[in-house]
Order: C-alpha cells, then sequence, then structure tokens
C-alpha cells in the first residue's frame, strides 16, 4: 500500500460569502492523501515512479489563488486536479481549513473533506 500524504498547506485566500473576505483574505490550511492503486510498486529510485507531492502542492497553491464563495468548490476543484496527475491513483481525499472564520462564535477552523475514488 503507498498513502501520500501533503499536509498543512498553508495559503492565505479570498474565499467567502462576504464582501470583506474577497478584500481582508484569510488563513487556510489544506492536507491531501493519495492513494495510489493496490499492487503499485516503485521499480527504481525515480521521481516519475511516485506522485510528485511538489505538483500536488502547486495545485493546491493554484486553485486557493481562485477566488471561490464556498471552500466546498475550492476543495472539489483540487481533488478533480490532483486525481488526474496519474493514472496510478486509486483515491484521493482533501481537506480545506479555513482557520478563525467570520462568524458569531468563537471557532478555530471550520473544514470540508471531500474524497473521490477511481
Amino acid at each position: 500500500m503507498y498513502k501520500i500524504h501533503v499536509e498543512n498547506i498553508r495559503t492565505r485566500s479570498c474565499h467567502g460569502c462576504l464582501d470583506e473576505e474577497a478584500i481582508i483574505g484569510g488563513d487556510y490550511r489544506t492536507d491531501v492523501w493519495i492513494m495510489l492503486k493496490d499492487g503499485y510498486s516503485i521499480k527504481n529510485d525515480e521521481l516519475d515512479q511516485t506522485v510528485d507531492y511538489g505538483e500536488v502542492s502547486e495545485i493546491v497553491f493554484g486553485e486557493m489563488k481562485k477566488r471561490s464563495k464556498l471552500i466546498e468548490s475550492v476543495c472539489e476543484r483540487i481533488v478533480n486536479k490532483v486525481l488526474s496527475i496519474s493514472s496510478n491513483i486509486r483515491w484521493v481525499e482533501v481537506r480545506v481549513c479555513k482557520i478563525n472564520p467570520p462568524i458569531d462564535v468563537d471557532v478555530q477552523n471550520v473544514s470540508v473533506v471531500i474524497k473521490k475514488e477511481r
């Protein structure tokens, strides 16, 4: 079993339904889990034998730059793009956390998790 976890990708992004969020922005954390297909194995010690976590991080940064009202939309785009980078991926799970959301109660963060399988 090969499972890759790119953890705690930190970004400053302008997501949210409030007009102020588009201007001020907020802090976000994103985690990506990737499970490679059953029977997959590394044949040599080369990067092209696996999923490049640098590429995964770039996907997250790119999608987090695109303004969305819903973090669900951002999370969905990230899942779909990561799933498309290799046919060796069995499933992708992504969690997008919005830190200190602008709501009327003391909440550390809110998050959305989406998992898609082939």
